[in-house]
């Protein structure tokens, strides 16, 4: 075997999970890994797992990296359309509709690699493996988190978020033909990691994000009573609770050879104006993971 044989990256089936905003540290994680010569041969994946696992399968992830970057916190509520009735805040196509123009549709079955989204049929109760036909209908359909998006009517079912049953979801990558299986789990411990990914970009950022000693004590003493969370905050911050329970599970049975994991305090749900340091936060996580014998 030659020298240049030698240092041939592996085939690695990629599982991304979901998590909102952090997932925007997929991106950068799919990058280092792609600097390592690693070659990424499927991708399954789940909410903004599958959102970004897919674009990247469509051969994208630049343009849309790029796109995300640009992104301010105003540009957020030029995105969401509202519902007007009871299944959900938001419908979701004007998004689909910029990913679309930005991407183009695709097929995916005609995807240069492999790739499953995950999603969960409301009337059956069960995770549904959508790996055939429109990647945005597949995508659509794993980021509708209840309440905050419509259910998406797809192929005879009513769809949602697929981490409401499989936040990481590994089971679709088992029986790939890839030398190693890499989950990134984005409901991590949290390890104050939110001021952490700033500072990757501003290290001159102040790590009380601007408050005082003295509120932080009085937070965590109880001498003042919380202020109470608004009706996103309390949506997504259940579903996170409750997918974080069902990752460590999921991570205990199918057992990935390698696991990056993202602290679920890293952003808000909403907060997809960060691009730049969550992106950069992924980097560096990937990079510490893969920084052993096995990469």
């Amino acid at each position: 075997m030659s020298k240049q044989e030698g240092k041939r990256g592996k085939r690695v089936a990629l599982v991304l999970g979901s998590g909102g905003a952090r997932g925007l540290a997929h991106i950068g994680i799919i990058q280092h890994i792609e600097s390592l010569g690693h070659e990424i041969v499927y991708i399954s994946g789940c909410s903004m797992g599958a959102l970004v696992g897919g674009i990247y399968a469509a051969g994208q992830l630049e343009p849309y990296a790029e796109w995300a970057r640009k992104l301010e916190r105003r540009d957020m509520f030029s995105l969401l359309d509202f519902a007007f009735g009871w299944t959900g805040l938001f419908k979701g196509d004007r998004l689909m509709g910029v990913l679309k123009e930005l991407v183009g549709d695709h097929v995916i079955e005609d995807l240069p690699i492999g790739f499953t989204a995950v999603a969960t049929d409301l009337r059956e109760q069960r995770e549904i493996w959508l790996n055939k036909g429109s990647l945005f209908d597949a995508i659509r359909a794993s980021i509708a988190i209840p309440t905050v998006f419509t259910p998406h009517v797809y192929l005879g079912r009513i769809l949602v978020d697929g981490g409401l049953l499989n936040p990481i979801p590994i089971a679709p990558a088992l029986n790939q033909d890839a030398d190693m299986i890499i989950a990134v789990n984005l409901n991590a411990a949290s390890r104050s990691s939110r001021e952490r990914a700033r500072q990757l970009v501003d290290p001159d950022q102040d790590a009380t994000d601007g408050r005082s000693p003295e509120a932080e004590s009085e937070a965590e003493d109880g001498s003042k009573d919380p202020k109470l969370p608004g009706i996103i905050d309390v949506v997504t911050a259940s579903i996170d609770l409750m997918q974080n329970s069902i990752a460590r599970m999921k991570l205990a049975a199918y057992t990935p050879d390698i696991v990056i994991d993202v602290p679920r305090d890293a952003s808000l749900f909403y907060e997809f104006y960060r691009a730049e340091e969550l992106i950069e936060l992924g980097r560096e996580r990937a990079q510490a993971a893969l920084a052993g014998p096995r990469s």
